[in-house]
């Protein structure tokens, strides 16, 4: 019998998610795509990015850290007029 696809497990197990510090690989440097998100992030949110060469580890969580701060700030930049189309049809 044929072994069965863990990749296709729709309830994939429980160490399929692992924290950046437990990664095999996460004291390797940053691969080249995260190098160039990094970098992306940092414009868009307009601060200075890291001048060291980071860990994989450690580009991951700036990544996650720089996308929520950058979704916190697209929240605040809402305003009610920009629901003003939404809010006339609902009426």
């Amino acid at each position: 019998m044929a072994e069965k696809n863990p990749k296709l497990d729709p309830q994939p197990g429980s160490n399929t998610e692992k924290p950046p510090e437990q990664w095999v690989s996460g004291d390797e440097p940053m691969t080249g795509a995260q190098a160039s998100y990094l970098t992306t992030l940092c414009e868009e949110a307009k601060v200075k990015p890291p001048e060291s060469a980071l860990t994989k580890a450690h580009a991951s969580k700036m990544i996650e850290e720089l996308k929520a701060r950058l979704a916190d700030n697209r929240q605040r930049q809402r305003r009610p007029a920009d629901l003003s189309g939404v809010l006339a049809r609902l009426a």
